[in-house]
This record gives C-alpha cells, sequence and structure tokens, in this order.
C-alpha cells in the first residue's frame, strides 16, 4: 500500500509537469489512452474480456461517470494548484466513502465514525479557508476531484463481481479520451504537438500509475483491510515532499493543520471500519 502511495505521488508530479506545456484536456487523452491500453494488456494476460456484457450495467455506467470527474478535476487541481494542498484534500475521499456507504448502502455507521466524518469535513474546511484571505476558488477543483473519485469506490462496490480490477482499469481510462477531447472542444486549451519530454513524462506517470494500481490491487486483496488501509494516508506525506522538492512548494500552516485533522480523522475511521467488519 505504501509502494501503491508513492507512486501515484510521483503519478501526480509528473502530470502536473507535463501540464506545464500540454493543456489538461490533451493530457488526459494521452494519459487515458496509454493507461487503458496498458491495462488491457493486463486483462488479456489473464486471459480476460474486454469487452464484457456487464460494461453496460448500470453500475459500471456510473463508475466511468464518477472516474472522467474525478480524473478531470483533479487534473485541473494539480496543474493550477499546489500538489501538496490538492493531495491534502484528496486525503477526505476514504470519509466521503464511509459517508456515501451509509446513505446509498445502508452500512451501519456508528457515531463514532460520523463523529470522525465531522472532524474530517472540518480539517478540509481549514484547509480551503473559505471567506480568508489567501483563499482561492481553484482549490474547489481539487474538492470536486476528490468527490468524483469517491463516487468512483463506491460505484465499484456495486460493479459486478464477474469484472477484475483490470477490466475496470480499462473502462475506467478509456472514459478519458472523450472527456479529455470535449474539453479542448469547449475552448480550455488548445491542443499543440507534444515534445518528446512531455510525451516522456505522461508515458513515465501512465507506467508508474499502473505499476501503483497494481500494488494497490495486491495489498487490498492479500493483507487485513484495517490494518491496510490506513497506509493510503501516506500519500500525502509523498506529494508534499515531492512539492516541496521538484516544485518549490511551501504549505503554510492552515495546509498543514488541516492536513492533519483531515489524516487523523481518517485513520481513525477506517480502524473502526475495519473492527466493525
Amino acid at each position: 500500500m505504501t509502494a501503491a502511495m508513492a507512486g501515484f505521488a510521483v503519478e501526480d508530479m509528473l502530470l502536473k509537469a507535463a501540464a506545464a506545456e500540454l493543456p489538461v484536456g490533451q493530457i488526459l487523452i494521452l494519459f487515458g489512452g496509454l493507461g487503458m491500453l496498458a491495462f488491457a494488456g493486463l486483462v488479456r494476460s489473464q486471459g480476460g474480456r474486454l469487452l464484457h456484457p456487464a460494461i453496460l450495467s448500470p453500475a459500471v455506467l456510473t463508475r466511468a461517470g464518477f472516474e472522467v470527474s474525478g480524473r478531470l478535476f483533479y487534473t485541473l487541481a494539480i496543474a493550477l494548484t499546489p500538489l501538496s494542498l490538492a493531495s491534502a484534500i484528496l486525503q477526505a475521499a476514504p470519509l466521503v466513502v464511509v459517508a456515501g456507504a451509509a446513505l446509498v448502502f445502508g452500512e451501519r455507521v456508528g457515531w463514532r465514525r460520523w463523529s470522525a466524518i465531522a472532524v474530517g469535513f472540518a480539517g478540509v474546511m481549514v484547509i480551503l479557508r473559505p471567506g480568508l484571505e489567501g483563499f482561492s476558488a481553484l482549490w474547489l477543483l481539487a474538492v470536486l476531484g476528490m468527490l468524483g473519485f469517491a463516487g468512483r469506490d463506491l460505484a465499484t462496490r456495486a460493479a459486478p463481481p464477474a469484472l477484475s480490477n483490470f477490466q475496470l482499469g480499462v473502462y475506467g481510462f478509456a472514459m478519458m479520451i472523450p472527456a479529455g477531447a470535449a474539453l479542448l472542444a469547449l475552448g480550455f486549451g488548445q491542443a499543440v504537438v507534444p515534445s518528446a519530454g512531455a510525451l516522456a513524462l505522461v508515458g513515465a506517470a501512465t507506467v508508474v500509475g499502473v505499476a501503483a494500481y497494481w500494488a494497490l490491487t495486491v495489498s487490498m486483496r492479500t493483507g487485513e483491510v484495517a490494518a491496510v488501509a490506513p497506509f493510503r494516508y501516506t500519500r500525502l506525506g509523498f506529494a508534499m515532499v515531492l512539492g516541496i522538492a521538484v516544485f518549490g512548494e511551501r504549505p503554510d500552516a492552515a495546509t498543514l493543520i488541516g492536513s492533519t485533522i483531515v489524516v487523523a480523522a481518517g485513520v481513525y475511521a477506517l480502524i473502526r471500519s475495519g473492527r466493525r467488519a
């Protein structure tokens, strides 16, 4: 799990670097196409079908929609805002998943976990500091991306068991291609001929991202969820180190305090969920 989170942080760093040359829509097209091919290769290596009838199920279609919104808004967030701040807000996704599981699937959530969810959301507000000096509306892109990823995780729970995680990866990445094309068509940036360096950044992000996805799958399938899941929050540490070292970011006190609140609430909620399970 820790290796997976390090990989995802590096993926974010590489895509943010590519965004200095390429518009986000073009990044989504390239990243989605390469990711789709990579996951298709993994599916075929396991003897799976690329076009499974379950692809048209409501849960899979819903998951694809959330995948697109999560990737779209989060990629915009890491391109236009500090990597450390976007990653800090993303850490609230597990709390949204716990709340969504109670509201959508009727999962029993006790007062302790509801309290942790409330505290975690308060931590997000500390990071955002709405109405105070230094607030930027661009930071809301990270919130929308976080909600998209949380919705994707919830929809994954309802996805047909016949579909493997790698098959879901194929469909999720494939949806980024039309999403990126739509972003360009709406005038959000203009496609350019990518340099070898930009292509290398997106290609490296794909390789690292697929490897991280594989590591995440292995950790969740072979480890005890209650023990493994809290290590998701190591991603924030990696992202902050990369943001400082590569982009010269300097997280302020509100970001650090809010991040600590979100991580503490999330770890507590995940541990409580594991004990109940």
